[in-house]
């Protein structure tokens, strides 16, 4: 007896993987790569404006520490000025500044000076301040006994105020003149003889000018700026002042104008009258024998 045969079919069935993305219509194609764009072109407007922002920061800081540099260089000028005239009478820079060679001395002890521009480039290294050194400006044009080395010079390390070469400070320093309506015997000292030269009470005008060559030539067409007077009643025409000079160069400037009165201070002693005396001398002023 044949056993039966039992035949078993298998069926392999192909397993596909079913795509569940969805196609998108036609016109919503690119979308995203224009929002992507948008947010580009917001960064690189955000990037500009912060650029330009920091640009403007930086100018802004550069002329603030353009404009303290030349303060302070202009302002040690006439620090240095007023120290050597508020200085002990003793003292060798007290003695050169009122002498008849110094920048106070040379309107001090000559009235012909009056109306003279002493000119001379601060140095605080060498004594600049001497006439030897100096340019003496007459009124109206010419140079007094032909003093003409007092302007600085931008192409002279010595005319810097440090070695650093940065900044340069000029010196101009002119009688201040008569106003019309002072008040009478106002230039005397009291307690002091009219005919005394002592007796005079000055004031001067005093411009420190402070500039930084380094930036801009101090210079329009053949004139130097710094040769130019710095009072404007003396420009004579087509001329410039000395500021408006370094105006139109664009050379980074800065003019302190400061006046100063000058006097010999009165050291007499007031008398404080105590009566009338006897006549005869106190017991308790004479000296015993022992010395007392």
């Amino acid at each position: 007896m044949s056993n039966p045969i039992l035949l078993i079919s298998k069926q392999s069935a192909l397993i596909r993987p079913i795509n569940k993305a969805y196609n998108l219509p036609s016109h919503q194609r690119g979308a995203a790569l224009i929002v992507v764009l948008l947010f580009l072109v917001l960064i690189l407007l955000a990037g500009a404006i912060a650029v330009r922002q920091s640009t403007t920061d930086l100018r802004t800081a550069t002329a603030d520490q353009i404009n303290t540099l030349l303060l302070q260089s202009a302002d040690s000028g006439n620090q240095k000025l007023e120290a050597m005239v508020n200085a002990n009478p003793s003292s060798q820079a007290y003695k050169d500044i009122t002498s008849v060679s110094g920048a106070i001395g040379h309107f001090l002890l000559n009235s012909d000076n009056a109306t003279n521009e002493f000119i001379y480039c601060y140095n605080p290294r060498e004594k600049k301040y001497l006439a030897k050194n100096a340019t003496i400006l007459k009124k109206g044009g010419g140079y007094w006994s032909g003093r003409n080395s007092g302007y600085c010079d931008y192409t002279s390390a010595d005319s810097y105020n440090s070695d650093r070469q940065t900044s340069m400070t000029q010196m101009n320093i002119a009688v201040t003149p008569p106003e019309t309506d002072a008040e009478p015997f106002s230039q005397m000292v009291i307690g002091k003889e009219v005919e005394n030269r002592t007796s005079k009470k000055f004031k001067f005008d005093i411009r420190a000018t402070a500039a930084l060559p380094a930036y801009a030539e101090p210079k329009v067409g053949s004139d130097k700026c710094f040769e130019q007077t710095a009072i404007q009643d003396n420009v004579e025409p087509g001329k410039s002042s000395l500021i408006e000079c370094m105006r139109k160069a664009n050379t980074p400037s800065k003019m302190l104008y400061e006046q100063a009165d000058v006097e010999n201070m009165s050291s007499s002693t007031n008398c404080i009258p105590f009566g009338k005396g006897t006549g005869t001398l106190s017991s308790k002023c004479i000296l015993t024998s022992s010395g007392r």
